[in-house]
């Protein structure tokens, strides 16, 4: 499936409800192995501060609501200790359905590919354009691919330029979770970004 681009879609949107409504039905978006729940984002339009993750996890599709598993708490736990409330942010994913495999009754994470990220681009940037953020996060490689991103190895913590805002390339809190060696460290490097990207935005932190 190709990537869709603005030419090819007859008007945009004006309302992030109007905007849901025809990602959560366009039959393009549905492919094998994902989910059939689609998980938009939360949060208020206007919202300084706007975080993109990977895809929803397994909470996330039980529930309907993005970031709300284990790595949503630590995000969570992460902007409360630089002082953000995440009640002001916007948070979203980068695909909005749970691409996954089975194993016995257990569904396993599967991480999007460039073909699962290219159908959702469109949708994605005119979900940030909808927002208005002051800053975009993009919390791992999966965003930034989505936006057409920087190198997360290079660019990381730096607030750049990109599309009349600043873009912030940081880790998703899910690696966190996968460290058993010198988490401490990894944690407060990225609450690091958190609080640049956040100062960026407006907070004062």
């Amino acid at each position: 499936m190709a990537e869709r681009h603005f030419s090819t879609l007859p008007e945009l949107f004006s309302t992030l409800p109007e905007l849901y409504r025809s990602e959560a039905a366009d039959d393009a978006l549905r492919a094998p192995g994902f989910s059939d729940i689609f998980v938009p984002g939360e949060g208020e339009v206007g919202a300084p501060l706007m975080l993109i993750g990977e895809q929803p996890g397994n909470q996330e599709d039980l529930t309907g609501h993005p970031f709300v598993g284990p790595a949503g708490h630590l995000l969570d736990e992460n902007l409360a200790a630089i002082g953000v409330d995440r009640m002001t942010t916007f948070v979203t994913n980068a695909v909005k359905r749970f691409k996954f495999t089975l194993r016995g009754k257990r569904r396993l994470h599967q991480t999007p590919n460039a073909g699962d990220i290219a159908r959702y681009r469109w949708w994605l940037k005119e979900e940030v354009r909808l927002v208005k953020p002051r800053v975009v996060v993009a919390l791992g490689r999966t965003a930034l691919r989505a936006l057409d991103g920087v190198s997360l190895k290079n660019d990381r913590g730096a607030l750049l330029s990109w599309n009349g805002r600043k873009l912030l390339a940081t880790i998703h809190p899910s690696y966190l979770l996968r460290l058993h060696d010198r988490r401490d460290e990894a944690e407060a490097r990225f609450r690091e970004d958190l609080r640049i990207a956040a100062r960026g935005a407006g907070y004062g932190v």
